[in-house]
């Protein structure tokens, strides 16, 4: 540990940390941190981190490109644009990628949520059903409306040993044709505590 840093208290695990520390207490006077939370609205990190999370562990969930449109405690929107990537042979959203988004609004809501507690917790799904009404001509929205619900789930599963489910409903909408859903998801969500 450098001699500044041990001055400041502060602890540090790298060279680096230490210099992006001392010069953050020295010369901008706030953590960059909180800088880069009030530079940078919540649904762009979530984005960011959905992206990330794609680049590093699930490539498919990047190659559609989810962004996250609405994020709160409550509800999550995720967006999935109609571009080559993701069209079928009738110009229509691939149901692949149709089944990408509601995972990623799901599970976008979910890591959310757990990034709340202090527990590491884990999340996998364990069943997915899909039901397709229309055509999706357009970008889809993926609206999940359940986050109380998943919030009492990573309470359940921070408390416990045991593996918590429950049963969680996405509705995918096409907002430039009409607010009627082109189809809805149910995937049973379970979260575990990693010891």
């Amino acid at each position: 540990m450098s001699f500044a840093a041990q001055q400041l208290d502060i602890p540090v695990e790298s060279l680096h940390d230490a210099a992006v520390k001392i010069i953050a207490h020295n010369f901008v006077g706030v953590d960059i941190k909180n800088w880069a939370r009030k530079l940078i609205s919540e649904k762009t990190r979530a984005t960011i981190a959905l992206r990330l999370f794609g680049f590093a562990r699930i490539p498919m969930m990047l190659y559609v490109r989810p962004s996250v449109m609405e994020i709160t405690t409550g509800r999550v929107v995720v967006r999935i644009p109609l571009r080559r990537r993701t069209r079928n042979h009738i110009g229509s959203m691939y149901f692949g990628a149709l089944s990408v988004g509601a995972d990623c609004a799901v599970g976008a809501l979910a890591m959310h949520l757990i990034k709340q507690q202090p527990e590491n917790i884990s999340l996998i799904f364990r069943s997915f059903s899909a039901e397709f009404h229309m055509r999706a001509e357009g970008d889809v929205d993926f609206c999940c409306n359940q986050g109380n619900e998943i919030s009492n789930l990573v309470a359940q599963a921070a408390a416990s040993d045991e593996r918590a489910e429950m049963i969680v409903d996405v509705i995918a909408t096409v907002p430039d044709q009409s607010d009627d859903p082109v189809a809805t998801f149910r995937l049973t969500l379970s979260m575990k505590k990693q010891t």
